[in-house]
């Protein structure tokens, strides 16, 4: 199965992300095709799912985060690793 990257660029409201970001987790969580998710250094977003780009957009329509306008950009591509440890842990 194709993994698929997904880069979070942030508003800048930080009340409005604190006051979201349980719902926001919950949400996530609750998808069965999520790998793993999390903040990066510079404040964006990035999440990897297995499945297809257009089944993750759908998901992520629903991402209470893009409801209250705290993202302002979304970037979602098919990712291939080639090397690295968790190429067994993923079964690539």
């Amino acid at each position: 199965m194709a993994l698929v990257a997904v880069l979070y660029a942030y508003n800048d409201l930080p009340d409005v992300r604190a006051e979201h970001l349980g719902a926001h987790r919950e949400f996530l969580a609750s998808q069965d095709n999520l790998v793993l998710s999390g903040p990066t250094s510079d404040g964006s977003g990035l999440l990897v799912f297995e499945g297809e780009i257009a089944t993750v957009e759908a998901t992520l329509d629903e991402d209470p985060f893009l409801a209250v306008g705290l993202i302002k950009e979304r970037r979602i591509f098919e990712w291939t690793p080639v090397l690295g440890s968790w190429r067994s842990q993923l079964g690539l």
